[in-house]
């Protein structure tokens, strides 16, 4: 939406759903409309995607929508660990290979390398092809500290100069990983990772935000209702041009 100056305005909407199910097709939905819209205007797009258990739902559901040109769609992802094993099933590319990006003809699948001799270098590099492919549709969810991609509110700078950093991981956001079945125990979480940063995230015009199940009700409860701010990562969707939350009962419970 533009308002009187000609200047787009934030939209932030948030919609409840009584089951993960019901979430993710309203969200396949919304995101392949969207989708369409877009290729009316573009030849090509770009989307990030996020890897996550809570993100399952949608992704299931998108990689089967027959409605979806993905050889015109540039597909990215946020963020990578440091230092995981070759094909770990942990890894965030790798989820995302099992996923989505090996079920359909994107027209390029573009992944964080975690196991890169010079991390530095491959954030440098990754950032280079952000500012080739802009973002249209970011994909993402909520961490249980209020995190989007791996900006925990320690390191997230929402006028971070860069666009994809090295962090260093919280406690919170290692411990969620325990929560979520992808670790058995804290100690096998790597400690370091890859991100893009807030204003990478945030500099697309479209965000659809899924975040299903009762550990992230408090994050939830933080974003909606709290104040913009870095002690809570998420909070920053509610100044971008158009951000749709999408809930289920338990993630919504204290609003």
């Amino acid at each position: 939406m533009r308002d009187k100056d000609g200047q787009y305005t934030a939209m932030f909407s948030v919609r409840q759903f009584p089951t993960r199910d019901a979430l993710g097709a309203a969200s396949c939905d919304d995101v392949v409309n969207t989708i369409a819209e877009l290729l009316k205007v573009k030849e090509t797009i770009s989307m990030i995607f996020a890897a996550a258990p809570s993100q399952m739902d949608f992704l299931s559901r998108f990689r089967q929508d027959s409605r979806v040109d993905f050889t015109r769609i540039h597909a990215f992802h946020m963020d990578e660990y440091i230092g995981l094993a070759e094909g770990a099933p942990q890894g965030f590319a790798q989820f995302l290979k099992d996923a989505l990006f090996d079920h359909v003809p994107f027209a390029s699948v573009n992944c964080l390398n975690g196991n890169a001799g010079d991390p530095e270098a491959e954030c440098r590099r990754y950032e280079a092809l952000l500012q080739e492919n802009p973002a249209d549709i970011v994909c993402l969810g909520i961490g249980e500290n209020g995190h989007i991609a791996f900006n925990d509110p320690h390191v997230a700078d929402f006028h971070d100069p860069r666009l994809v950093k090295i962090v260093e991981l919280d406690q919170t956001c290692r411990t969620q990983q325990v929560h979520d079945g992808c670790f058995q125990e804290i100690s096998q979480v790597p400690a370091r990772a890859m991100t893009l940063t807030i204003p990478a995230l945030i500099s697309a015009p479209y965000h659809f935000c899924m975040v299903p199940a009762p550990t992230k009700a408090q994050a939830v409860y933080r974003t909606v209702t709290g104040p913009i701010e870095e002690a809570c990562p998420a909070s920053i969707l509610r100044t971008c041009r158009q951000t749709v939350l999408y809930l289920d009962q338990d993630s919504g419970a204290l609003l």
